[in-house]
């Protein structure tokens, strides 16, 4: 569910929790979308039978292709109306804790941690999660940061 603010209510917004995303599966055509998006065809993402093999028993997401889903489910939890321009900013820590098998499902969390007046706008600091379905410690824990602009 999306929370929706307005920009004048933007200073107030720190703490806020924004609940959880619906789940998104992990298919091995995403991933292999990324790897080709990002030139990264290593085995354990692209090759699903050596993959049995490997260290994780079967083909995982990329790091990367779960750090990039937080756009996603960012955009789903939250919008802030009355603005002109929406920046990814960038992303202050980020770990990925357990690995993404292909055919899994994710979701993003996220707590508005902090939220900064920046020249023309305010800037938030997000405290991001994904979690595997079942999982017993998240995918992904990020900081990120995103700029919004009257």
């Amino acid at each position: 569910m999306t929370t929706t603010a307005a920009y004048t209510d933007a200073a107030g917004l720190a703490g806020t929790d924004l609940g959880w995303t619906d789940w998104v599966e992990v298919t091995q055509d995403r991933v292999n979308l990324f790897a080709d998006a990002t030139d990264d065809h290593q085995w354990i993402h692209v090759d699903p039978a050596r993959a049995t093999d490997g260290p994780f028993g079967g083909a995982i997401a990329h790091g990367f292709l779960s750090l990039s889903l937080t756009v996603k489910f960012w955009s789903e939890l939250f919008d802030l109306e009355g603005v002109t321009t929406k920046v990814n900013y960038g992303l202050d820590k980020v770990r990925f804790v357990s690995p993404v098998k292909v055919g899994a499902k994710i979701r993003g969390g996220a707590v508005i941690a902090e939220v900064t007046e920046v020249p023309g706008g305010y800037q938030f600091a997000v405290d991001q999660t994904i979690e595997i379905e079942g999982g017993t410690k998240p995918a992904v824990v990020a900081r990120g940061l995103y700029r919004f602009y009257a």
